[in-house]
């Protein structure tokens, strides 16, 4: 069975995390959305942490194991800072984390330590593609083996700092399975959007449109090699990273809608005491308490090698999906006429919350 109680290790690192959520994320978030720019020295802070350094075993250039608890932690915790700055932080995760889990050995000792040992610098993962019916397992990015090699065809979107990534992990269909590919940076036939994307929310993160026409990939570069990899555990990490970061961002949201209607009056008393706004509180805290255990079993279940564990992953990223729509919405209601003006955070993170239902492929840990 399972413990709530976090490791001494745990307890160090979420406390690094938190401090640095309070501190730096939270008072520059405000300014990263409005300028639509996050700054190096923000990113370099939450790097240096070693959040993706300690999930990296010392044989790739890390100090520790991979641990999917940990990293719901720590997620938890910096998103309650700022959900931009927080996938910005995690972003080389994207590309090591599928690496470390599918890879071959040859493919970890050659790109894992120079992310790992170096400062900070974007390398990402192109998931997404700009489709209604967008579905991870059917991608429409094609692969094809053409002598020793891939050819890859397609189209992705939100591909965050695709522009200046060192290199990226593409997905496509490859005889009907979803395989990644380890693109390196300026490769023949990949193109990046000269605009970024414009989005409700996260205007400080650059996302970028790709087109691939025929990037050739060598055989070594497919994920796990000749056999391929199941792409079933790279998304269900990706699951409960994206169902930690909206339990953060429903924290922040319920807590300063909380302290708000502290303080607040109408009519002689403070609003928290209305019996329609302690209610709507009570089930806000409720909601969020009941997506974090479910996710914090989910990454459990993964690190157990537990045979529903990826059935729990996404029981619990749906579920954070509508807990962070429903709580950072009335987050919004509780602030009332504040809630809508951009001096208060709530907005923002509203706006936060209505994205997770497609941030696939945004985070992973």
């Amino acid at each position: 069975m399972y413990s709530f109680e976090p490791s001494d290790e745990q307890k160090m690192l979420i406390d690094a995390v938190m401090r640095y959520a309070k501190s730096d994320l939270r008072p520059a978030a405000h300014d990263a959305e409005e300028n639509k720019e996050l700054p190096l020295k923000l990113i370099n802070k939450g790097w240096e942490l070693g959040v993706l350094q300690a999930s990296i075993p010392e044989a790739y250039g890390g100090f520790g194991e991979r641990s999917a608890v940990t990293g719901v932690l720590a997620a938890e915790e910096m998103a309650f800072g700022d959900l931009a700055g927080s996938l910005a932080v995690m972003l080389p995760g994207l590309f090591t984390m599928p690496i470390l889990l599918a890879g071959t050995e040859e493919q970890k000792k050659q790109w894992l330590p120079p992310v790992i040992e170096a400062e900070w610098k974007p390398y990402s993962a192109a998931m997404i593609e700009y489709a209604f019916d967008f579905d991870p397992y059917a991608l429409k990015t094609t692969a094809k083996a053409s002598g020793g090699d891939y050819l890859i065809n397609g189209e992705k979107a939100y591909v965050t700092y695709a522009a200046t990534a060192e290199a990226m992990l593409v997905y496509a269909n490859l005889d009907g399975k979803t395989q990644g590919f380890i693109v390196p940076k300026g490769a023949a036939g990949l193109t990046v959007g000269e605009e970024r994307e414009k989005l409700m929310s996260l205007n400080a993160l650059p996302l970028y449109r790709l087109k691939l026409e025929n990037v050739k990939v060598p055989a070594a570069n497919r994920l796990g090699g000749e056999a391929g990899h199941d792409i079933e555990p790279v998304l269900a990490a990706g699951r409960v990273a994206l169902a930690a970061l909206a339990v953060g961002v429903a924290k922040a949201a319920f807590e300063y809608s909380r302290d708000y209607a502290k303080e607040r009056e109408a009519f002689g008393v403070k609003i928290a005491q209305k019996q329609a706004i302690a209610f709507m509180l009570a089930e806000m805290a409720t909601e969020i308490e009941a997506i974090r255990v479910l996710n914090w079993e989910a990454a459990w279940m993964l690190d157990s090698g537990k045979e529903d564990a990826f059935k729990q992953a996404y029981l619990a990223y749906t579920g954070a999906v509508d807990m962070a729509m429903t709580v950072t919405d009335r987050a919004v209601q509780i602030l009332g006429g504040h809630g809508y003006i951009r001096e208060h955070p709530v907005e923002m993170w509203m706006r936060n919350g209505r994205g997770f239902a497609m941030f696939t492929g945004l985070a992973i840990v």
